[in-house]
């Protein structure tokens, strides 16, 4: 599996750091994490054979598959090793074979090498592990066979496969994307607004889909499916028609789409630096809520993924600064993701405010001059914090300038207002939890 050295070139970086960068860089951001993915399950077959792992042999044997597979059918182990829940198992794997953790598992290594075997129609016998009789194989769905199996066989034919233990066996359907008996596929959503597609998996199927949240949602109902397929459609429009370049960047930046819990009012969103790709977020309730939430976790897909480039931060020093989105005081490296994802969140408004009338304009307005006042605000503590390195501090200069150049956006009365009140609001909550 090759890999070539990865640099972003001075002008990707300045375009970055000002919030945009648009599809060429995010292609060099993806094309890094693909490597990183290779890297780290290169990582998983070295780590178990140095710490002596009984299942040493076996994440070597599934390695070689997967090997052979991209020999003949490249583009089927990409599929799989670009799938967001892996680069987070194998990270997972690595760190707990180092540490000598007992449950680390390199075996799972060949349910890939069945994903890539079975979307490439190679035939072989695959074992593969189960945890209380599930097997999941990653980018494609589950087999569900007896809550005691520990272990079962993967038989891929060039027109399909079998997942059997003992006497159980279950048939992945020629699409996996439908659920069939005992198979639950990972679906997809997909979206067209003049001229340009927009494709994602939804994975609410893998345990490593967003490591650490508390939030995680679970199995979405057919009707759900609809519903988000629906909504997505109406946004997917939004962004294409009106933020062009932000919609060339979620279409190469994000390839799933994962369900969170509906928190007690508005949305929930997630995206973490394990899994380059995702984007959790609770049931988007209309099209606008939607657009901007993909807009605002792009931004943190792209720092995640430059930040594996080029640090941009120093070590952490234990201070906790105000973070006008958050609840808690934060650390430097979580204020810089906040602020990045905000820079987006402002730019989005900035655009709705051009375009929007009667309510929506006064909720655009409201949005933007909160989120550039809150935005800028940060800038200001990440720089004079002492923990941005040179290339960070560049970073976030060219973010401030970014914002200082919208200071002279026209914004109605009414709506500076609104955005003034809301902002208060939660800095005076935020001062009675933290002090």
């Amino acid at each position: 599996m090759k890999l070539r050295e990865h640099r972003i070139p001075a002008k990707v970086f300045s375009e970055l750091a000002g919030g945009g960068g648009g599809a060429g860089a995010v292609a060099r951001l993806a094309a890094a994490q693909r490597s990183k993915h290779v890297l780290l399950v290169r990582g998983v077959v070295e780590s178990a054979r140095t710490a002596g792992h009984p299942q040493a042999a076996a994440a070597r044997r599934a390695y070689d598959l997967l090997a052979a597979v991209q020999r003949r059918r490249p583009d089927a182990v990409e599929a799989v090793l670009r799938h967001p829940s892996v680069g987070a198992w194998a990270r997972h794997t690595v760190i707990a074979l180092k540490a000598g953790d007992d449950r680390a598992r390199p075996e799972q290594l060949a349910a890939l090498a069945a994903a890539a075997a079975i979307r490439s129609g190679t035939v072989c016998e695959v074992d593969v592990p189960a945890v209380e009789g599930v097997v999941t194989l990653p980018s494609l769905g589950q087999a569900v066979l007896s809550p005691t199996a520990s272990e079962a066989t993967v038989q891929c034919f060039p027109d399909g496969a079998d997942v059997m233990a003992g006497t159980l066996v279950v048939r992945v359907p020629d699409d996996p994307r439908q659920d069939a008996p005992g198979w639950r596929g990972l679906r997809t959503l997909a979206a067209e607004a003049d001229g340009t597609p927009f494709r994602v998996t939804v994975d609410d199927l893998d345990p490593y889909r967003m490591p650490g949240t508390a939030n995680m949602g679970g199995r979405l109902t057919a009707a759900e499916i609809g519903r988000w397929q629906t909504t997505l459609t109406e946004a997917w429009r939004l962004l294409v028609r009106h933020h062009r370049a932000v919609a060339g960047e979620v279409g190469g930046a994000v390839s799933v789409l994962t369900p969170l819990t509906a928190p007690p009012q508005g949305l929930s969103s997630a995206s973490s630096r394990e899994t380059f790709g995702c984007v959790a977020l609770s049931t988007p309730p209309d099209a606008t809520s939607f657009a901007v939430t993909l807009a605002h976790e792009t931004q943190h897909v792209k720092l995640s993924a430059l930040l594996d480039l080029v640090p941009l931060t120093g070590p952490d020093d234990g201070s906790r600064h105000y973070a006008p989105w958050r609840p808690d005081p934060r650390p430097v490296p979580g204020l810089l993701q906040g602020a990045y994802a905000y820079l987006g969140v402002t730019d989005f408004w900035r655009r709705r405010l051009a375009v929007d009338t009667g309510e929506a304009a006064l909720e655009a307005g409201a949005e933007f001059s909160r989120w550039r006042e809150a935005a800028r605000l940060v800038c200001g503590t990440l720089l004079g914090s002492g923990l941005l390195t040179p290339p960070g501090e560049s970073f976030v200069t060219a973010m401030a300038r970014r914002l200082d150049g919208w200071a002279e956006v026209a914004v109605p009365a009414g709506a500076r207002s609104l955005g003034r009140e809301r902002a208060d609001r939660h800095r005076a909550l935020w001062l009675e939890r933290n002090g």
